[in-house]
């Protein structure tokens, strides 16, 4: 009820006037480079065959998901590329980057990819990866990843994973949420807890290791209180961070996974605390005003954290310096009757957030400073819950489709950060939300 009270007192409040532009952005315009992958299966029969043209497909799916930076050739379209290719053929096609996979057996299966670049007329990178059913989404990604690298410098987000919370198995007024997680592009998804309870507000450690979440138990009780736990993601096993009266919600981790940032309302007011994952207990006060402040988001070296405020008498998102309690604090969001869901983009330039404007929520990204406010999703649902990929190339969030009248379906999308849609990630697993990006 504690947390109800506080959603509403941050929610309930008039839209004031406002002096904003706000930037539509469009589609880039840069031209993509054409990639082309040519596969010899000639030596495969049965099982290899199909694992190995779900390798070429996973490689070829990777690189489009890029669709602003690379173009795929259709598998059908593809010219025949070998050890030695011309370049020149290869060249006039438009063709920037060339891949050739040939595959061996040697007790297991192996793909051998030799990456061309067309322009400089040379192999660009030579990678030997194991094709086996158990792996191949992983051994796909990885080498992906490789070949994204080799041509750009930078990693890509293929071997990157989104955890989510998903209704699935609720039935009426019996509301189950769980914790899931799956691949980036929406593959492999897997559950990891079964509490039967309301899991919220799940936060992926920078190594990867653990999860933290809020869980409200099904209990007879009337008082439920609003739990933290931690997944330990090599265990499978989760255990109690917080239970003190009242909320334990919206943690992230600090630098170095040591500690968390996470709102308490133990006092009475709802503030943001630093606790010890080790000793669970508090190590400071991170904020310190009458007003609730609740959702937090710390940049990647922990200098600043970001964070909603009903200190201006309306769900607002403030940033304030770190360490240090308020220190140099400042509200940055002037858009909308109210915001939610402040997060950071990796390299801490900019942030993502919902607004409620126009009858719905929406998704917007402004610089860390204040400026350059800019709406990324209109007229597509109600949109929520932004999270950055690990490169700050793409958004993932939730996003509510009304079906009928009577029934609407909430999954987890994804854009690019400039707002041109990717596509919807999830299907058949109920209501869908929260969705976090590994870093």
């Amino acid at each position: 009820m504690k947390f109800l009270t506080l959603f509403i007192l941050l929610m309930s409040s008039n839209l004031m006037a406002q002096n904003l532009t706000i930037v539509a952005v469009g589609e880039a315009g840069v031209e993509a480079s054409l990639v082309a992958f040519h596969a010899n299966y000639s030596s495969l029969t049965g099982a290899d065959l199909k694992v190995a043209k779900d390798f070429v497909k996973i490689l070829r799916e990777d690189f489009a998901f890029y669709k602003g930076t690379f173009e795929v050739v259709n598998e059908s379209k593809t010219p025949e590329i070998d050890n030695s290719p011309n370049y020149e053929k290869l060249k006039s096609a438009g063709i920037t980057f060339a891949g050739n996979v040939t595959f061996r057996k040697d007790g297991v299966l192996y793909a051998n990819v030799q990456l061309h670049d067309v322009n400089a007329g040379k192999v660009a990178l030579l990678k030997d990866a194991l094709v086996t059913e158990s792996k191949l989404r992983p051994s796909a990604h990885e080498t992906a990843n490789a070949l994204f690298k080799t041509v750009t410098g930078k990693d890509s987000v293929f071997e990157s994973q989104i955890t989510f919370v998903c209704d699935k198995g609720s039935r009426g007024d019996n509301i189950v949420k769980e914790l899931y997680i799956m691949d980036f592009d929406g593959k492999n998804v897997k559950r990891l807890t079964n509490h039967g309870g309301v899991v919220m507000s799940p936060a992926i450690s920078q190594n990867r290791k653990k999860i933290l979440y809020s869980l409200i138990q099904q209990t007879r009780s009337k008082s439920r209180n609003n739990n933290l736990y931690v997944l330990d993601m090599d265990t499978g096993n989760s255990s109690l961070v917080s239970s003190r009266s009242g909320i334990n919600s919206g943690a992230v981790f600090m630098p170095g996974d040591k500690s968390i940032a996470l709102t308490l309302s133990h006092t009475g007011n709802a503030e943001i605390y630093e606790v010890s994952l080790a000793s669970k207990d508090i190590i400071g006060t991170l904020t310190k005003h009458s007003a609730p402040d609740v959702d937090p988001s710390v940049n990647v070296d922990g200098s600043k954290m970001a964070f909603l405020s009903g200190r201006a008498n309306k769900a607002e998102i403030y940033i304030m310096d770190l360490p240090g309690r308020e220190k140099n604090t400042k509200r940055i969001s002037y858009v909308g009757k109210f915001n939610a869901t402040p997060r950071f983009s990796p390299d801490g330039k900019e942030l993502a957030f919902s607004s409620w404007l126009d009858n719905r929520f929406d998704i917007f990204r402004i610089g860390s400073d204040g400026h350059n406010l800019v709406r990324l999703t209109k007229d597509f649902g109600s949109n929520e819950d932004p999270t950055y990929s690990n490169d700050g190339q793409f958004i993932a969030f939730a996003s509510q489709r009304v079906l009928s009248r009577t029934e609407a379906v909430q999954n987890v999308y994804i854009m690019t950060r400039d707002g041109e849609m990717i596509g919807q990630i999830t299907e058949g697993l109920g209501n869908c939300q929260s969705p976090r990006w590994t870093k």
